[in-house]
């Protein structure tokens, strides 16, 4: 048996340290110190919490995205041995480091791609927890992946319980993946119902803490469409083959089965945790002391099909992974602006999916786009979703 204190340490990098997956990844690299090395953190403009985590894990470097706070962050580190960037341009520049081994992509949004394509060309592994660089660009990430003989590591938790179903399968066909969703916090309402829905009710999920945009995204059920268009890039699966069903305890975190009939489930308490140590940590299994899941605390795990009319995100996603080309590239960046105008407390929460569809109907559809394609793509969607919000207020 190998003694883990004899292996030699993997060094990390972690991009959105200050988010909620990069905050627990950090608490999971603490917690297995003899197996980690923090070479790189990053925020966008938390510089108060990234100076915090600067002190207390002694990274090599950090950056902070918003330029203005560089001397703040430069002052608040001047006394440790710690090396300071400021800028999106810095991100991409530091992911490249040869020290580095594997980078946990947690920043969120379209902005983790250009920063995740850097670090694959720099042929680091990936640890991906934004799931919207394979939304957006799956076909060039997953080819410069290959290219490059990176590894993706997914950390979504139903990503991550695919994975794991499918070590020492990977010879076996898979006949089709189950993707399991809690539901959200409005699992069951009407569209009535939702008309008048919060911004405090929607951040309010039954089950996981997240980011304030994934939980929104979980309450539209997009999150889960954007976890479908992420299976497909990661599995190497046509629509057909993934399915969605809503399991409201979130202990089963998803399913494969084969083409004899057979399934695997990945399960146990809802922790991000547990995914995020996985990907960092394969193909060691790192002992924890994550609570264990008890079934008699569980004496009933329940399934539903989603609502696809009332949530109609799911269904969008659906379609625009069945057109292909740029279409994903759409559906999310007119997502990021809507979830952004919500929180703002600038639309409704059912405006939110109409300003997506509207831009699926409206950008021109690109069938083999290049990564210049996205680019123009994204800032455009942008552009109009903008405007669709303005005619409204």
């Amino acid at each position: 048996m190998i003694d883990k204190n004899d292996l030699k340490k993997r060094v990390v990098a972690i991009l959105g340290s200050t988010g909620s997956i990069g905050t627990q990844a950090l608490d999971v690299i603490y917690a297995n110190k003899n197996f980690f090395e923090l070479e790189l953190i990053t925020a966008n403009s938390n510089a108060e919490l990234l100076i915090q985590q600067a002190k207390k894990y002694l990274p090599a470097s950090v950056v902070i995205v918003d330029e203005e706070k560089y001397n703040e962050v430069k002052s608040a580190l001047s006394s440790l041995p710690i090396k300071v960037f400021a800028g999106n341009d810095a991100i991409i520049q530091c992911v490249q480091n040869e020290n580095i081994e594997i980078v946990l992509t947690a920043m969120v949004g379209y902005a983790g791609l250009a920063p995740t394509i850097a670090a694959i060309k720099s042929g680091k592994h990936i640890a991906l927890a934004n799931k919207e660089t394979l939304v957006v660009a799956g076909e060039i990430v997953t080819r410069l992946a290959k290219e490059n003989g990176v590894n993706i590591y997914p950390v979504d938790s139903e990503h991550s319980a695919i994975f794991q179903c499918l070590l020492g399968e990977w010879n076996n066909k898979i006949e089709k993946i189950i993707l399991t969703a809690s539901g959200g916090p409005f699992r069951g309402k009407t569209i009535n119902e939702l008309k008048h829905i919060t911004k405090a009710q929607a951040l309010k999920h039954p089950n996981w803490n997240m980011g304030a945009k994934i939980t929104i995204d979980s309450a539209t059920l997009m999150n889960k469409g954007l976890e479908v268009i992420e299976a497909k890039w990661l599995f190497n699966l046509s629509p057909e083959q993934i399915d969605v069903i809503v399991h409201p305890q979130s202990i089963i975190h998803s399913i494969v089965q084969f083409e004899d009939g057979s399934m695997k489930a990945q399960m146990g308490l809802p922790d991000m945790k547990l995914p995020i140590q996985f990907a960092l940590g394969y193909p060691e299994r790192l002992k924890s002391h994550f609570p264990r899941f008890n079934f008699m605390q569980y004496p009933t795990l329940t399934f539903e099909q989603p609502d696809k009319v009332t949530f109609r995100s799911l269904s969008l996603a659906y379609q625009a992974l069945g057109k292909g080309g740029n279409m994903a590239c759409v559906l999310n960046a007119a997502n990021e602006i809507a979830v952004a105008n919500f929180l703002a407390d600038k639309i409704s929460f059912l405006y939110m999916t109409d300003i997506v569809e509207t831009c699926m109907l409206k950008l021109p559809f690109i069938i083999s786009p290049s990564v210049e394609d996205y680019i123009h793509t994204d800032e455009e969607t942008r552009r109009i979703a903008g405007d669709l919000i303005k005619s409204r207020t």
